[in-house]
């Protein structure tokens, strides 16, 4: 069932993505875009996924999607997406861009509180980092569909890094997603108790698209995507 239309999409506010500029070293600029509604009580340090940056069709949707209910957002590019590349970076690359990304926008957005995490590989790198070592300021770990094990191979060793995570977790996934099969993923997020929030879409498969003999489609899936991330940070932040 699709929730029903919620104060915040009366009045949507219109926001424009701001382009700015993150300093990972002294010889590395990731491009990202910080896109903050007048109302913004949060902000969401949102990572791609590994097949596309920080512009694809579902990002923008996201953000502008989120602008409208009261969450800032920004997204940034990993540093082989800035350059061009197919192969996703290492750990030993990536968790650095995390927390460079995280502490811009805290620069950014000093009065907001952090929420971190993004698409499939996004996700999984900003729960990398945070495990290692606790992003500063970061409240909770949303994950638009965790990328729990390749396709076709079900496993849990991707999440056993997950234990070490002290913070709110939530995990959007869908019925059908090949890269986390619901009989692996949860348990998981029983193992992690209260610290795991698990959402289950029907009939969504990683990119939360969703069969037309459904009747539903993929923008209703993800408004109600959206909503369940929406009401989730206001219950951890206290901003409801």
């Amino acid at each position: 069932m699709i929730c029903s239309r919620s104060p915040w999409h009366e009045n949507p506010p219109v926001t424009d993505a701001k382009p700015i500029t993150i300093t990972l070293d002294d010889s590395t600029r990731l491009s990202g875009l910080l896109q903050v509604p007048k109302d913004a009580r949060a902000c969401y340090v949102l990572a791609h996924g590994a097949g596309a940056g920080m512009k694809h069709a579902f990002m923008a949707a996201v953000a502008n999607e989120l602008a409208e209910r009261g969450i800032a957002t920004l997204r940034y590019q990993f540093p082989y997406m800035e350059k061009g590349g197919k192969r996703p970076d290492p750990p030993k690359v990536a968790h650095p861009a995390v927390r460079a990304a995280v502490a811009e926008a805290a620069r950014q957005l000093p009065k907001l509180p952090l929420i971190a995490g993004g698409k499939s590989f996004g996700g999984r790198m900003t729960s990398q980092a945070q495990a290692a070592r606790a992003l500063p300021g970061v409240r909770g770990l949303a994950f638009l569909g965790f990328p729990l094990h390749p396709a076709g191979r079900p496993s849990q060793d991707r999440a056993a890094h997950l234990a070490d995570v002290h913070i709110p977790m939530l995990f959007l996934q869908g019925s059908r997603d090949q890269l986390a099969m619901l009989v692996e993923l949860e348990p998981v997020c029983k193992a992690l108790g209260k610290r795991a929030t698990l959402e289950i879409f029907p009939d969504a498969d990683h990119s939360f698209h969703v069969p037309a003999k459904t009747g539903r489609k993929d923008p209703e899936v993800r408004a109600e995507l959206l909503n369940r991330l929406a009401a989730w940070a206001d219950n951890i932040l206290g901003t409801g």
